[in-house]
């Protein structure tokens, strides 16, 4: 019987993060902090080990030094474990000197490392989604089915459809047909696999299980002069369509992809409520990230509500709401915050006209600050109408929402907002 000893998990670091802009400006998508203390990898890792997954390979090609120095500094099993997290970048060789075309030619790129692993399963991940996964459980549902490969799927309306690959399953659990991303109402129609009028569609979550030999199959037809670089739109559909034994895993717990700074900000803020869809409390099923020798954070003389506060900060007389505060964040007095992403800093530090933290009297909302900001007193923030895109040399506003990038410096009586 197969084992989780026979699982490789490939995740994939992402390429430029457009989407994701200016968050990914310095830094890889997977790199991007989330809920104050983490940043987007550490929860494909962390579903990894949590599901008996120890050989973990992290594909970077784009901004990925920070990346690079968290996995390094971070998931480091000791001399008597066997399991590792690697990482594998985007390389020229004699053979190939283009980068990563898509990620199933990323894959295709790291076919050598893959079979030195020696082995069996191949489990391909993203690594800008949220969720929680035991991937026991489809590993159980793929080895049940003799399946080659199988496609984990959740339950979708249909306002979101067009975003996602869709797919159609048999009563067995066997993929008959797979679109990626339809916008075409008839298509739409004909993908209805549910009786479920609120959630009448199955989507793919973007993880696949593969067989070695199958992975191996499908990614040599680039050899054949076809261009199948990529999972979802290319090698998947020809093999719903090509007779290989293709299955749908449906998982139906909290799932989010938020590869969009609005699906960003969002899952941020819904961590800050008093019951979360996604619990980082679970102590059966750990997140893990970099460890830190941080005291605890000091809050003095102040009002907060539903505000998760990561440690190291040092806050008074501030007013706080439905915000994340990240770590060493140094909030002095007056500051009101609310609906707000704060990412925190990668150090203290107090010298110079304006110090990284926020200054007296400033109000800051609707808005996504990155780290290691240097904010000056009486700056003000508000959010814009939604759907407003503007890109100033401070300050990026997606979907209404203000991103002040990593390192910006806002002086004193700055004020960022639509009536400005």
């Amino acid at each position: 019987m197969p084992s989780m000893n026979d699982i490789l998990a490939v995740i994939l670091g992402g390429g430029q993060g457009k989407r994701l802009y200016p968050l990914t400006m310095m830094r890889s998508k997977p790199a991007v902090p989330i809920g104050g203390k983490y940043r987007l990898i550490d929860i494909p890792i962390s579903n990894c080990i949590n599901s008996t997954i120890y050989r973990i390979a992290v594909l970077t090609q784009f901004n990925s030094v920070s990346l690079h120095r968290h996995i390094t500094g971070t998931y480091n099993f000791d001399s008597f474990h066997t399991g590792w997290v690697q990482i594998w970048a985007a390389e020229q060789t004699m053979e190939r000197m283009e980068w990563y075309q898509g990620t199933a030619d990323a894959v295709r790129k790291q076919l050598f490392e893959i079979q030195s692993s020696r082995s069996k399963y191949v489990l391909v991940l993203a690594g800008d989604h949220l969720y929680r996964m035991d991937y026991s459980k489809m590993a159980q549902f793929h080895w049940e089915n003799n399946a080659d490969i199988t496609v984990a799927v959740q339950p979708i309306d249909r306002q979101n459809a067009s975003r996602f690959g869709l797919l159609k399953r048999d009563a067995t659990g066997k993929i008959g047909d797979f679109a990626e991303k339809p916008k075409d109402p008839a298509v739409l129609d004909a993908f209805v696999s549910r009786d479920d009028p609120e959630k009448p569609y199955l989507a793919s979550m973007g993880i696949y299980l593969f067989n070695l030999d199958t992975l191996i199959d499908t990614l040599s037809l680039k050899s054949e002069g076809k261009n199948f670089d990529d999972f979802g739109f290319n090698i998947i559909p020809h093999c719903v369509k090509n007779d290989y034994s293709v299955f749908g895993y449906e998982f139906n717990g909290y799932w989010r992809d938020i590869g969009t700074i609005r699906a960003f900000y969002e899952a941020n803020l819904e961590l800050t409520t008093e019951n979360p869809s996604f619990d980082l409390y679970d102590p059966d099923k750990r997140i893990y990230t970099h460890a830190r020798f941080l005291p605890g954070s000091k809050v003095s003389d102040c009002c907060l509500q539903d505000v998760l506060i990561a440690e190291g900060c040092r806050i008074h007389n501030a007013n706080i709401e439905h915000s994340v505060i990240g770590l060493r964040s140094i909030i002095k007095g007056g500051v009101t915050i609310k609906d707000s992403v704060l990412m925190g800093d990668d150090y203290y530090d107090d010298t110079g006209s304006i110090p990284i933290a926020f200054g007296e009297n400033s109000h800051i909302e609707g808005a996504i600050i990155d780290k290691n900001v240097r904010m000056g007193q009486d700056v003000v923030i508000k959010p814009f109408p939604r759907g407003t895109e503007i890109e100033a040399d401070a300050f990026v506003v997606t979907d209404g929402i203000v991103v002040i990038p990593k390192r910006t410096i806002l002086p004193s009586g700055t004020y960022i907002g639509p009536d400005a």
